[in-house]
């Protein structure tokens, strides 16, 4: 018979906690993390600020550069750290 692991170190719960964020988290994971959030602080404030920077990078409204301009920026950098090293 299979033991049903329910406690997880902090190390993964921390790991499912960015997995919550991005709602990538399995139910069971997500269960798993609400037990283990009952008993340790240090992860229950690892997932409120988590919580805070998700919340103020959305309410930011940051755009990202699109891949054709970094690509361009990257080469520029290239050649300029290769114009240095000569």
């Amino acid at each position: 018979m299979s033991k049903i692991k329910i406690v997880i170190p902090c190390d993964e719960a921390n790991h499912v906690c960015d997995k919550t964020q991005y709602k990538n988290a399995t139910l069971w994971e997500k269960i798993k993390l609400n037990i283990h959030l009952l008993y340790c602080r240090a992860c229950r404030d690892y997932t409120k600020n988590n919580t805070k920077l998700t919340k103020a990078i959305k309410k930011s409204k940051v755009e990202c550069l699109d891949q054709s301009t970094k690509v361009k920026m990257k080469k520029t950098l290239d050649n300029a750290i290769e114009e240095q090293s000569r």
